[in-house]
């Protein structure tokens, strides 16, 4: 795991090439604080900050082929490294190494941008030619790792993490009110969107070439929810996915660190923690979350998967005042406004990590996508067979959504029976499944100065996305959770962004691509919505505790905005404040002061879920602006760090260009 930067600059003064890409570097240091290196080139340079992970002693980067001709830096790790080593030897090509950056710079080399195909990892990287100067950027298919570039006086700039843009002379952050107004609506970025103007992410499964001043963005791999249906029985099918998630964590042990795992004590972090005790050679070490507020606290559950299995394990218990506390510095890691405090303890628990020795995690990310685990499915078949089922019926399916909470009775669904009859018919072409869930985004763009339709980039994804209108219901809700949440929140924000600020890598088994090509087979043939994940249930059970596989879905919460109406940090005043607020031109002033007068005045049980989320959303966008558009530093983030760089190899003037040419 590392962090990368860098920029095609050719109007920046060469003698400030090095200064620029090591300041730039800094402001990531965190990704990568094991070393530090960086490739300079006429009129471009890129660096790395590198976690060594595999390879400890030979992998430094940026990284040549023997040539000296292709130079790559690496952000991520190539599970099948391995698997393709032995092929590309087989084919002749040359190795030096026994890290995994030098497969995927071979594999460039022989195969062009077609290996992105047959990488298994999670993954951004940038790709030099020193003859031709062409560059290339590319990024793993589930958006497991960030890349983000951004066009400046003529060049591009390219990084791990937006803040490394600071660092470049005469950049200026300034946030996008359409683009605020898509986040707060869909929960999250586009797939290629920030919430700033001008600024860009690789979309996931995308690759980006420039070429004499061109640029070219294509997508290697489409997104694919479908399967061909599992030809077996359902027992098969279960020995099936187990098997497939077996090979998919023993892959991911490989590494000449430890490896440990987040164990938050439902399903899937389980059968993670099942799995890697059952393949590992040494005691595995589990870590969680645990709160003093008991109605967000789950260890008891955690504390039984982990005596069951016999780990090693330790958690960090956090409080209201701990996510008061820390809440600026985790949102400057994730760059992006938040509805919800959730990720703050998961910024506090990678600290502990790190402090406990550890820097590779397992987790169990990407299991409710891929198994259907969310109410989310399970409201959509609802909702989609509404007008086809009977009064009976419909009792019968609004029970089965919510048996974890103890106030889902009758008058809840009773509720939820109006809202659902209100949404039975497709209102935001192609958005059906989430329409509900946006209703709180909706209100939040109330927030904004600037009025626009906050999900017309979002149908347009929808509207374009080859074979999307083919899909059911079900699947274009996973799509939709694939595109949106899934890497715009819970992998970045609340996973890699925290991991990352603290140098710990998360890796996610149930992402594989033959455990995603697996569930697809197996969902929609033996999941009738009536039971949760009821296939991976029946692969792990008798293996796991008998409450672990009763127990239905508990979504991961902590304490909203009441942990900052109670404790009134300094910051608060960012929103408090008629003069902070002022600040703002991006903020609708009026409904800014109504929201949090309300949240202040409010006992929290009084405060709707959209409020709460809106309120959430106000606080953490006035601190990204006061961090990057008004350039106050955010935490461990001086370009005038004293970054001590490895290797500095300077290409400058030394090979020729294409054709002879320079």
């Amino acid at each position: 795991m590392c962090g990368i930067a860098g920029f095609l600059a050719p109007s920046l003064d060469p003698g400030a090439m090095p200064g620029v890409v090591t300041s730039m570097l800094s402001l990531i240091r965190h990704r990568g604080p094991d070393e530090a290196g960086c490739y300079l080139d006429d009129g471009f340079a890129m660096g790395t900050v590198r976690l060594a992970i595999v390879d400890l002693e030979s992998g430094s980067q940026p990284m040549s082929d023997p040539t000296g001709r292709h130079w790559i830096s690496f952000n991520g790790e190539l599970y099948n490294h391995v698997e393709l080593r032995a092929e590309l030897q087989a084919l002749g090509r040359p190795f030096r190494t026994h890290c995994d950056t030098e497969v995927v710079l071979q594999a460039w080399i022989q195969w062009g941008p077609e290996c992105l195909t047959r990488f298994n990892g999670a993954f951004a990287f940038a790709v030099r030619d020193a003859v031709t100067g062409d560059l290339a950027l590319a990024r793993d298919r589930y958006g497991k790792r960030p890349l983000f570039y951004t066009e400046h006086d003529g060049g591009l700039l390219f990084a791990s993490e937006m803040k490394a843009f600071r660092a470049f002379p005469g950049f200026r952050f300034a946030l996008d009110p359409r683009e605020l107004a898509s986040v707060f609506a869909v929960w999250t970025p586009l797939p290629d969107r920030t919430p700033f103007a001008g600024v860009r992410q690789l979309p996931m499964g995308g690759v980006l070439t420039v070429r004499d001043g061109r640029r070219t963005l294509r997508t290697y791999e489409e997104l694919a929810v479908e399967a061909p249906p599992f030809e077996g029985t359902e027992e098969d099918a279960a020995a099936y996915v187990r098997e497939t998630l077996r090979a998919s964590v023993e892959m991911r042990l490989r590494s000449d660190v430890e490896v440990g795992v987040y164990l938050s004590g439902g399903l899937d972090s389980s059968i993670v923690t099942k799995l890697a005790t059952d393949l590992s050679h040494n005691e595995v070490r589990t870590f969680s979350v645990a709160f003093e507020n008991a109605e967000f606290d789950e260890s008891g559950s955690q504390q039984v998967v982990a005596s069951h299995l016999g780990t090693r394990h330790s958690s960090v218990t956090v409080s209201a005042s701990d996510i008061a506390e820390h809440f600026p510095a985790a949102v400057h890691h994730a760059e992006v406004p938040s509805f919800r405090t959730a990720f703050v303890p998961m910024y506090l628990l990678s600290r502990h990590v790190r402090d406990s020795g550890i820097k590779t995690i397992l987790s169990g990310e990407g299991a409710d996508e891929a198994f259907l685990g969310y109410s989310l499915f399970r409201e959509t078949m609802l909702r989609a067979a509404w007008h086809e089922l009977s009064g009976e019926e419909r009792e019968t399916g609004l029970a089965r959504l919510h048996p974890e909470l103890a106030h889902f009775g009758p008058a809840h669904r009773k509720h939820m029976a109006g809202l659902f009859q209100q949404f039975s018919v497709e209102r935001l072409p192609g958005l059906f499944s989430h329409e509900l869930r946006y209703q709180n985004g909706r209100f939040a763009t109330r927030l904004l100065k600037e009025r626009t339709d906050p999900f017309a980039d979002a149908l347009e994804m929808v509207r374009t996305a080859p074979g999307y209108a083919g899909l059911s219901a079900v699947q274009k809700a996973q799509w939709l959770e694939y595109k949106t949440l899934l890497p715009g929140y819970l992998l970045s924000t609340q996973g890699e962004r925290m991991g990352l600020a603290h140098g710990v890598e998360n890796r996610c088994p149930f992402l594989d691509p033959a455990v995603v090509r697996a569930a697809a087979s197996v969902n929609l043939r033996f999941d009738d919505g009536s039971e949760e994940k009821a296939i991976l249930k029946k692969a792990f059970r008798g293996e796991l505790p008998a409450s672990s596989l009763a127990r239905r879905k508990q979504p991961y919460r902590a304490p909203g905005s009441a942990v900052f109406k109670d404790r009134r940090p300094d910051y608060l005043d960012l929103v408090l404040s008629d003069t902070e607020l002022g600040k703002l031109d991006w903020v609708d002033p009026v409904f800014a002061r109504k929201l949090v007068a309300k949240i202040m005045a409010t006992p929290a049980e009084e405060i709707s879920t959209k409020e709460d989320q809106a309120f959430v959303y106000l606080l953490s966008t006035a601190i990204l602006d006061q961090q990057f558009v008004r350039d106050t530093a955010g935490p461990d983030a001086s370009p005038e760090a004293d970054l001590k760089i490895r290797t500095v190899v300077d290409n400058r003037r030394a090979l020729p260009r294409a054709g002879g040419m320079r």
